[in-house]
């Protein structure tokens, strides 16, 4: 049950409809819409939800007791013991079979992952699950996380407790940001739980568009040039020309974004049809002059939950610029490893470590002006971090190492005999929608907010009639194989 699937529209269909009998009374609506989203993580992951369930009921303790701890101790040990329990979960899951290579490799033994949630369900369900095999949770990245922050800003008196048990379960399991963000803080989500519902015409309007343009980001862009080119060069690079490889590069450059926006896009535009706003989680990245930037235009939500519960933590840019380099390069590995445990993703993460600290240094020699912004630095800077962020995707995307040093190599290597007009034209259609999405997200902000303030301003018919032919266009491009979000793998 995804975004992009018949199947979750009737959910959401079935869950407003019941919805509007229950939003005048906050208890009744909280208590609807965690079943609800407990239901929708059954629907995606199957059996994990008891995990789901399972994180909710020791976060929940774990909030009370930091929250009913009159020493400062008794609260640090509630802290730890909370952060320690989220933490392990997400090794467990994410980790077990890293850390169980690098324990055979270090002392030459042959363990093996064992499953235990699948034991267990064998066990008292009479299932019949592999327990030599680990499925990662759908979504237990940005959970587990969201849990984190909450005990954290508990702790720091930064957000208020919450005592009903089902209320915490609708703020850990909220279903249109569970399976891939954005990562909610507390303190902004929490106020919204008890608040009346209230819906303008216009933030309507705006709902609406935010579904409208995340389902042409997945369906039109992100999927139609992932399933006819970039997939297939990704998967075997080698079989295609180098200037293949790089269109591929691009490609996937702009698939990525389209596929996680989009997806965040419908996500906060479901939210706010049910009332609740929950943050940006991107601001055209690809817009962005420097590396330092981008990520605060990339996927917001996670990189400000590394900043303030990592980065400031370890001590920020507060112990000298040797001390601020160091903190920025184990954020930086550290959220290449929340990706995955895998080497390319370390790797990404390090590349995107040493180009902040770079970009750091740069700019304590060379102090920048905005109001004073001359076009054709900025331009060269935008060329640059683009560049730069589109040879760090090919570690992200790679299916491992060596498809990622032969996908350089092709890149690097002389032009072979077919002429690019050849190329150009056997992939028409892939590359002009390549090229449209480009444009799209490169348009000035000024545009961008008209057509958005257009939409909102039109007529009801007008929004039907514009909802029937992206129905049409969606149904003539979408593939027979539903693809997953990128994001709700991690």
């Amino acid at each position: 049950m995804i975004f992009t699937h018949a199947s979750f529209w009737v959910f959401f269909l079935a869950v407003m409809l019941v919805y509007s009998f229950l939003y005048r009374k906050n208890t009744w609506r909280n208590a609807f819409l965690f079943s609800a989203s407990i239901f929708f993580y059954y629907k995606c992951g199957g059996y994990y939800f008891s995990l789901l369930l399972c994180s909710i009921l020791v976060n929940y303790l774990i909030g009370r007791a930091i929250a009913s701890r009159k020493s400062g101790s008794g609260k640090k040990t509630a802290l730890v013991a909370g952060v320690s329990f989220n933490l392990l979960l997400l090794s467990y899951f994410k980790y077990a079979y890293l850390f169980t290579d690098w324990i055979n490799q270090l002392f030459g033994a042959s363990f093996e992952t064992y499953n235990l949630l699948a034991s267990w369900s064998n066990q008292i369900s009479g299932t019949h699950f592999p327990v030599s095999r680990i499925l990662i949770p759908m979504g237990v990245s940005f959970f587990t996380f969201q849990a984190i922050g909450y005990i954290v800003d508990v702790y720091r008196n930064r957000a208020p407790v919450i005592n009903n048990p089902l209320d915490f379960g609708f703020f850990l399991s909220f279903f249109p940001q569970l399976v891939a963000g954005p990562i909610i803080r507390a303190a902004e989500f929490i106020p919204q739980m008890s608040r009346q519902y209230r819906l303008r015409v216009e933030e309507m309007g705006h709902a609406l568009f935010l579904i409208s343009c995340g389902l042409v980001k997945k369906m039109i862009i992100s999927d139609y040039i992932s399933i006819n080119f970039v997939d297939r060069v990704f998967d075997q690079p080698v079989l295609y020309s180098g200037f293949e490889n790089l269109m591929a590069v691009y490609g996937y450059t702009l698939q990525i974004y389209c596929d996680f926006s989009g997806y965040t896009d419908i996500a906060i535009g479901l939210a706010l049809l049910m009332g609740f706003r929950l943050p940006a989680n991107f601001n055209s990245p690809y817009h962005a002059s420097n590396i330092t930037d981008f990520w605060r235009r990339w996927h917001i939500s996670l990189s400000s939950w590394l900043r303030d519960y990592l980065y400031i933590p370890l001590g920020g840019n507060r112990k000298g610029s040797v001390r601020t380099g160091l903190h920025l390069m184990i954020t930086m590995l550290l959220g290449g490893l929340w990706h995955g445990p895998s080497t390319r993703f370390i790797l990404w993460g390090g590349l995107h470590g040493l180009a902040l600290v770079a970009h750091k240094a740069w700019s304590g020699i060379f102090p920048s002006r905005p109001v004073n912004r001359k076009p054709l630095p900025h331009f060269a800077g935008c060329l640059l971090t683009f560049h730069f962020v589109a040879f760090s995707w090919i570690f992200f995307r790679a299916g491992n190492m060596q498809t990622a040093g032969e996908m350089i190599a092709c890149i690097c290597s002389p032009a072979s005999g077919v002429a690019i007009t050849d190329i150009l034209f056997n992939h028409r259609t892939v590359f002009g929608i390549i090229f449209a999405g480009f444009l799209l997200h490169w348009l000035p902000a000024q545009w961008k907010e008209y057509m958005r303030g257009w939409y909102i301003r039109t007529s009801l018919v007008v929004k039907l009639v514009l909802a029937v032919v992206l129905f049409f266009i969606i149904y003539q491009m979408k593939s027979s194989v539903i693809q997953p979000f990128v994001y709700s793998l991690f």
